[in-house]
């Protein structure tokens, strides 16, 4: 009779240690290509909703859409928007169900310009929520008291933008449905909105002259904050805590507002 051969206990061990340690070494690598794939694709959405956007301005004689989310056609104290349809419109959108978000998306005053849904909401965004992308409140939005009367930091035309379209910000992938759109202070040292942890620790973000950037924040503070808060809706009024959560800060300052409203203490 031929004698059976089979794998020994031992080498039936060494064969699931080596594929193990070969797990270990590929899945960080398969991870950082699937969440690779998914910025490109969040890239590709704010970039496609920034020339929606621009055409608007190009079609409404350099005017800017009204970027505040729900607030059609009001007036008040911290905007003017009388005449102006929202980008989205419906009113506080994250009270109503999924049907009514897209609903709000396909009466808004982009749709004309973007007429894909799938584009209003990142892959990665929150569950159940249409839309997950803010317009900056500096970008005909909300006027924060604090901008009033300052020239050049909340804008109605893309004439008006200092210092140069290319450095200011027009969307942000926050990951989930805002009640107006995306704020942070321009007098003060602290965050208004709690700072985005998308795609990598990280903002994803658009320009209006067009471009996308994903910016990778360097404090450590910040991606702390950033990852406990992910789950909550906006607001916050943080100050950072490092050295580098303050860059963090001033960096998306600038962007929003196009200037710091004081002088930094570091």
């Amino acid at each position: 009779m031929r004698e059976r051969k089979a794998f020994t206990l031992i080498e039936l061990l060494v064969v699931i240690s080596v594929i193990a340690i070969l797990m270990a070494i590929l899945m960080p690598a398969l991870k950082r290509a699937r969440e690779g794939g998914q910025r490109a694709a969040c890239m590709a959405n704010l970039k496609q909703l920034t020339l929606a956007w621009n055409m608007y301005a190009d079609e409404n004689d350099d005017r800017l859409v009204n970027g505040a989310t729900g607030y059609s056609n009001r007036d008040t104290t911290w905007g003017s928007h009388g005449n102006e349809l929202a980008w989205i419109n419906t009113h506080d959108p994250t009270n109503i169900d999924y049907d009514s978000q897209v609903r709000g998306i396909k009466t808004g005053a982009l749709w004309p310009y973007l007429r894909n849904e799938d584009i209003y909401r990142c892959p990665t965004g929150r569950r159940g929520q249409a839309l997950t992308y803010s317009i900056m409140f500096s970008m005909n939005a909300v006027c924060h008291t604090e901008v009033q009367g300052v020239k050049g930091a909340h804008v109605k035309k893309r004439s008006e933008m200092k210092p140069a379209p290319s450095l200011r910000l027009v969307f942000i992938d926050e990951g989930f449905m805002t009640s107006d759109a995306y704020a942070v202070n321009y007098s003060l040292e602290r965050w208004w909105d709690n700072p985005p942890a998308r795609h990598g620790d990280g903002a994803t973000l658009s320009f209006a002259d067009g471009h996308v950037e994903h910016w990778k924040w360097t404090g450590s503070d910040t991606i702390t904050r950033a990852r406990v808060k992910e789950n909550e809706g906006p607001g916050g009024n943080w100050t950072p805590e490092t050295e580098d959560g303050f860059q963090d800060l001033y960096k998306m300052q600038k962007g929003c507002w196009g200037k710091l409203g004081y002088t930094p203490n570091h």
